[in-house]
């Protein structure tokens, strides 16, 4: 299931504007290729404006976001999903079906045979739609689901449908996953073995991972770099004990003073 690197997702001086409030304020990092970035922040940070504008929901004031040599700024969402950049969201947005159904909708943007073939089961359209079946299997089986292929999401345990969301952003073929909040609301097994399906899948398929998440634990184990906001601007990056000990990321998260103040 290997394939090549992924390109780096550069995201450079991004400004995103409300009303008048500043909701990013030149905003600047980079994912490299094959790295599982973490962005993190308080409640009001700008994190998910930031996964917004990367795909494609919002438009930046200005800025531009690249992925290797091609610019998603301004592009809709399902044109940045075409180049390689899928997203699951904070909420379960499952279907009714199996897990199989749920998956396949993600290799919907990749079908290339027409809805009437599809109807008709005409043979092209046949054997495009077992191929599907079985990569999303394929799927199922890299991020566990494999024995509930066939089985209603419905009733699967809040965990298990929380990979559904993932499996599915995986049935895109992405090049960068981007990841909004996986293991919020999931008690400490099931997050244990949701960061082990992350590092897993970005092992297997050679992707990079861009992760907002509150579990500051599960961010300093799992992230390679991470990307710390406050009030909208970029205040602290490295790697992440660079970011633990920073003044700044406890001034932020903790109410201490930063380095300026103490001296001050």
């Amino acid at each position: 299931m290997t394939q090549g690197p992924p390109p780096p997702l550069r995201i450079t001086d991004l400004t995103v504007r409300f009303a008048g409030l500043t909701a990013l304020d030149a905003v600047g990092f980079t994912v490299a290729p094959g790295s599982i970035h973490a962005l993190i922040g308080p409640n009001g940070a700008g994190k998910s404006t930031c996964f917004n504008v990367l795909s494609g929901v919002y438009r930046p004031a200005a800025g531009s976001v690249t992925l290797g040599d091609s610019e998603l700024t301004r592009l809709a969402p399902h044109r940045i999903a075409a180049l390689g950049v899928a997203r699951t969201f904070q909420n379960i947005v499952t279907t009714a079906g199996t897990v199989a159904d749920n998956l396949l909708l993600g290799r919907h943007a990749l079908s290339r045979a027409g809805f009437a073939a599809t109807a008709l089961r005409l043979p092209h359209a046949v054997r495009e739609q077992r191929a599907h079946r079985a990569r999303a299997r394929e799927f199922a089986e890299l991020t566990g689901l494999g024995p509930h292929f066939d089985k209603p999401v419905a009733l699967l345990s809040y965990g298990d449908r929380k990979r559904v969301e993932l499996a599915r952003a995986l049935c895109l073929e992405p090049r960068v996953l981007l990841l909004d909040e996986p293991v919020a609301g999931m008690n400490g097994a099931e997050r244990a073995r949701m960061a082990a399906v992350v590092r897993t899948v970005r092992e297997e398929l050679n992707l990079s991972v861009l992760l907002v998440e509150h579990d500051m634990g599960l961010v300093m184990r799992l992230a390679d770099e991470v990307t710390v906001l406050d009030f909208g601007r970029r205040i602290a990056g490295g790697t992440p004990d660079d970011v633990r000990n920073d003044p700044e990321v406890r001034r932020a998260y903790l109410g201490t003073p930063g380095e300026q103040e103490r001296s001050a």
